[in-house]
This record gives structure tokens, sequence and C-alpha cells, in this order.
């Protein structure tokens, strides 16, 4: 897709991070296996419902617009995943494998946070008044699940990742 407009800049945004956010649903069920901290498990489990809920979102913001998004894949967040990937294969299971996975999903987090500010700043530009908030509740979701994730790393997983 050639982008020459800042509305095609949203559009190609927008459907990075549609895909980025599918590419999700299916890390967060493995991360999820590999982790042995319950709270850590449960995190996972909440945030791929969360995240369902986000793709869903998506959808009424292209609704709202009233354009389709384009069939493309997330380059960064194929490599975030292939990323955890390895460290799921290569770190035994337990505390440090923890630690690992809070960090893979942390950097998830913070692509997704980039990426959805992005889009806001965009949506407002354009006069997508409907998309940015839509937009912007995701974006809250996204710094609310970072901080948990920071919150049990400090709290717990690291500090039992340093014992081990």
């Amino acid at each position: 897709m050639a982008v020459k407009t800042l509305q095609d800049l949203f559009i190609h945004a927008l459907s990075d991070v549609a895909s980025a956010e599918k590419q999700i649903t299916k890390g967060l069920p493995k991360m999820a296996r590999a982790a042995t901290d319950p709270k850590l498990v449960e995190a996972f489990k909440a945030h791929l419902e969360e995240t369902r809920g986000q793709i869903e979102r998506i959808d009424a913001v292209v609704e709202s617009i009233g354009m389709r998004l384009k069939r493309i894949k997330c380059a960064a967040m194929e490599g975030l995943i292939e990323e955890a990937s390895e460290e799921i294969e290569e770190i035994e299971k337990g505390p440090v494998l923890d630690a690992a996975l809070i960090g893979a999903a942390q950097k998830v987090e913070h692509y997704e946070i980039a990426s959805y500010g992005t889009l806001v700043a965009l949506a407002k530009q354009l006069g997508f008044n409907e998309a940015a908030d839509l937009l912007q509740a995701t974006l809250e979701e996204e710094k609310a699940t970072d901080s948990k994730l920071t919150t049990l790393a400090l709290q717990e997983e690291n500090a039992k990742a340093a014992a081990a």
C-alpha cells in the first residue's frame, strides 16, 4: 500500500496494530502455559480476554471511519513473539523464565503503547473523534497492563528469580 496521505498512514498503522493484536492472541496462551507463578498465569489469561476486546474495539474504529483495513502482517510483533518463544525454549521453567516472560510481555505492551498513542494523535488530526476515543480507551488499558506487569516484577518475580 502506498502511503501518500495522513489518512493512508492512519489506515496503515491501524492495520498494523490489528495484525499485532491478532498475533498476541496466539502468543499469550503459550506464555501462560510457560509461566509458573499463578499471578503471572492469571495476568496473561486476563490480558488475553482484554486483547479480544481490543480487537472488537478496532472493528468499531473501522466502522466509525467507514474504511477497510489493509492485509498486512505486523513484523515487529512477529519478532517480539518469536523472541518470547525462544526464551520459553531456552530457559528452564521457573522464576527466571517468569521474569523473562514479564520482560517479553512488557516489550509487547510498550510497542502497543507507542502504536496506540500514534493512532490517537492521527485520529484527532483527521477529525476521527469517535475513533480517537476508542483508541484512547485501548491506550489506557495497555498502560494499565504495563503498570501491573511492572508491579508484579518488582514485588515478586524478580526477587524469586534472584534467589533461584
